[in-house]
């Protein structure tokens, strides 16, 4: 029997059976079981779904009848009421919902419940489910959309789950390792390594190079790729030639099919122990709220670890702020558009700093959040830690740690400022193991470990599936 029954068909495979014309109230059997709503809830379901393609037609005397699982049915007529999936819903399994959903024409319903990024609850986070790997490699790059699919590349690999994290895919790469990956789409990211000339877009649905993008250098050597980071219109991709006297930061038009380089900013050519030029940008993150690139960039040498973080301005090609490391110079930066600041975790302390970027173009700009005294310790501290800001908190990985800061709100002018530390004691490894990387996608959290060959992800203990 197909899944509708009737004597004359509609585009859908359904009946002509039974509405009141007068009525708005809607009745349809559903395996069995008679369900009655609205049609203004059934229209929530989107104008090219089945659902609404129901609430419009005029039936004749009869009830129209969907043999479909009538439990899925009343989980999936609860989200078109109230925009949440019902407790309840937690008995099925997620993939269940999602091809009955796919039926409907309301996946994106369902998708917006269980991955708005407006849902991330940073005080409420718990190991919910892991993302296993094939093979024996740990993973190298993580790389996230909007709404919370995944790609992580591991070894020569990269396998991409989708949002519900349940379907996944694995495909073999040029690479011997990938050190830099970001996602464009839900099946395309841009791919990178330190030792494998050229930047990759790949499609990881068909296993495909859709582009290889190059750096023409002077030497005419090969380019890899150090870092890369995207605005909504624009590519960026930080390249160090390969006999590594040459660096700069390409820009490509991302609403272009072809990538097409519209700028090339923060060339340098190192002559002789010119270090500072010396130093490609390996992390790049775009400033929205200024139109401003973040290009930052660390080495370590017999006087220490040294760096500089840049902000250029792609319209005129300049830098217009620069940042010079020295003295505890940054194991990992970040910048956030909802705090309006800067922030790193210093190499040698391991203590969280902000920089106002109110106070952009200042000396001395950084505000220790933390220990200060920690900051000539020499002990290095901070090595192999990551920040990251999400909305208005930021993320600091220590060890195995998470530790998460907050601001506290007591005034409005830049000095009134304060942060509190909340440790994120669950985020431990039972085994010790240090967090490698982590970044978000939808409303959860995505971590990574040293020496282990999966994914975990951490969400809300409310809104776990």
């Amino acid at each position: 029997m197909p899944p509708f029954a009737g004597s004359h068909p509609l585009s859908h495979g359904f009946s002509r059976n039974s509405i009141d014309s007068y009525s708005n109230i809607v009745t349809i059997d559903v395996g069995g079981q008679l369900f009655q709503t609205t049609k203004q809830t059934l229209k929530q379901s989107g104008s090219k779904s089945l659902l609404s393609e129901l609430s419009g037609l005029d039936f004749d005397g009869s009830i129209p009848f969907i043999d479909r699982d009538p439990e899925m049915f009343s989980i999936l007529l609860s989200l078109l009421r109230t925009g949440n999936l019902p407790s309840k819903a937690k008995s099925f399994d997620i993939q269940d919902l999602v091809f009955e959903s796919q039926f409907y024409g309301v996946e994106h319903l369902l998708l917006n419940s269980q991955s708005n990024p407006s849902q991330f609850e940073p005080f409420d986070l718990e190991k919910s489910l892991i993302l296993p790997l094939s093979g024996r490699d740990s993973p190298t790059a993580i790389a996230t959309t909007q709404l919370g699919e995944v790609q992580v590349a591991h070894g020569c690999k990269i396998t991409s789950f989708d949002w519900s994290l349940k379907r996944k895919s694995t495909i073999l790469t040029q690479f011997a390792g990938i050190d830099s990956m970001l996602s464009l789409s839900a099946n395309v990211v841009a791919v990178g390594a330190t030792d494998f000339s050229g930047l990759q877009i790949l499609d990881v649905s068909k296993g495909c190079v859709n582009e290889t993008l190059n750096w023409e250098n002077v030497t005419k050597s090969g380019s890899t790729v150090q870092g890369i980071g995207a605005s909504r219109d624009l590519l960026f991709t930080s390249f160090e030639s390969s006999r590594r006297n040459s660096n700069c930061i390409m820009v490509y038009d991302l609403n272009n099919d072809g990538f097409r380089p519209v700028a090339e900013i923060g060339h340098y050519e190192i002559f002789g122990a010119e270090l500072d030029s010396a130093i490609p940008a390996t992390k790049l993150s775009w400033i929205s709220s200024h139109n401003l690139l973040m290009a930052a960039g660390s080495h370590s040498g017999p006087s220490g670890v040294r760096g500089n973080i840049r902000f250029w301005d792609i319209r005129s090609g300049s830098a217009v702020w620069e940042i010079k490391e020295n003295v505890d110079c940054f194991s990992d930066c970040t910048v956030s558009d909802d705090l309006s600041a800067i922030l790193k975790v210093g190499v040698h302390s391991g203590e969280v700093f902000i920089s106002d970027l109110r106070n952009i173009g200042n000396e001395n700009s950084w505000t220790c959040l933390g220990d200060q005294r920690k900051v000539t310790n020499g002990k290095k501290e901070g090595v192999g830690s990551k920040i990251e800001s999400h909305g208005t908190q930021v993320f600091c990985s220590k060890g195995g740690n998470l530790e998460l800061w907050s601001e506290v709100l007591i005034g409005s002018s830049i000095k009134d400022r304060v942060f509190r530390k909340n440790s994120m004691g669950r985020a431990k490894d039972s085994c010790g193991n240090k967090i490698t990387h982590f970044t978000f996608g939808g409303n959860k959290m995505f971590v990574t470990r040293k020496d282990q060959q999966f994914v975990e992800v951490w969400q809300s203990s409310v809104r776990g599936f």
